[in-house]
């Protein structure tokens, strides 16, 4: 197997150990949710509600990820911070998408912040939103599931060329990009009084820029056509600063399934020979 394969291959392995080694019990009434940081710094990614997202917030350096379970009837949002710094309490602030001074989130962040959606049932919908600004790149891949399916979300960075009247800077750097409902506060910006209907509130000049860079990501508030989605029983990746197209994958019901092409083929098309041999001993030894 040569270096590159070894390369790929072990970030998956660390997936698979760390669903095997989490006791994470799948099951019809659970969605699995898998977050990644394929970033090159570390995030505190934060969800609300967040009791079945080990309490709301959690730092994930580059590379890492979490694998949680949520119930069917759960409705809520994940976003990313950044530039945070938290004592040993689990107080502190955070440059981008705070919600308020505590590690754990038990409210909705600051804008600006890319904001992934969600509303469990027995068809769950589900969205990218930068309705609220920008602050990362990233992409929600339903997996196993059935129905439309679609990957939802962002891998356009909008903080390299955002508009610099809505530009949020520290030290100098471009660390987010806010809305133009954020920065002028108007009707027309923020789909309200006489804009506040799908027919009066129409794409901006700012919207159209987002829209551009991200075409499954909700760019104004009544973008719904090309940026909600459904899906039924699956499971769900949620990466930061990942293409759209990036192969992802999780555990189910004891077997690896991965996005894309080779989703159906299972543990045994993704790795193959000593590879294969090693993950099969490590889960048995894990699950015995």
């Amino acid at each position: 197997m040569a270096f590159h394969d070894i390369k790929v291959l072990l970030p998956v392995l660390c997936v698979i150990l760390l669903i095997l080694s989490s006791g994470t019990k799948l099951s019809e009434s659970a969605r699995v949710f898998t977050i990644i940081n394929n970033c090159k710094e570390t995030i505190w990614p934060a969800v609300t509600p967040g009791e079945n997202f080990n309490g709301g917030g959690f730092e994930l350096k580059p590379g890492q990820s979490i694998v949680l379970t949520a119930p069917v009837s759960w409705s809520g949002r994940i976003w990313g911070r950044t530039g945070c710094k938290f004592d040993s309490n689990g107080s502190g602030k955070c440059q981008t998408g705070a919600c308020g001074s505590s590690l754990k989130c038990g409210a909705s962040g600051d804008p600006p912040a890319s904001l992934a959606e969600f509303t469990l049932a027995a068809l769950d919908f589900y969205d990218v939103s930068l309705v609220d600004g920008f602050n990362l790149p990233m992409s929600v891949t339903p997996i196993n599931g059935k129905g439309n399916c679609s990957v939802a979300g962002c891998d356009g960075d909008l903080r390299t060329f955002c508009p610099s009247e809505l530009s949020l800077k520290a030290n100098g750097k471009v660390i987010a990009c806010r809305s133009a409902c954020d920065v002028f506060n108007t009707d027309e910006y923020c789909c309200r009084g006489v804009h506040g209907n799908p027919l009066t509130c129409q794409p901006t000049f700012y919207s159209k820029k987002f829209k551009e860079a991200c075409p499954t990501a909700y760019s104004y508030a009544y973008d719904d056509p090309t940026s909600i989605f459904t899906c039924s029983g699956t499971d769900y990746v949620v990466s930061f600063c990942s293409s759209r197209s990036q192969q992802v994958c999780t555990y189910h019901n004891k077997k690896l399934v991965c996005s894309g092409a080779s989703a159906s083929r299972g543990l045994k098309s993704l790795i193959n020979g000593r590879w294969s041999a090693l993950i099969i001993l490590a889960a048995m030894l894990i699950l015995k």
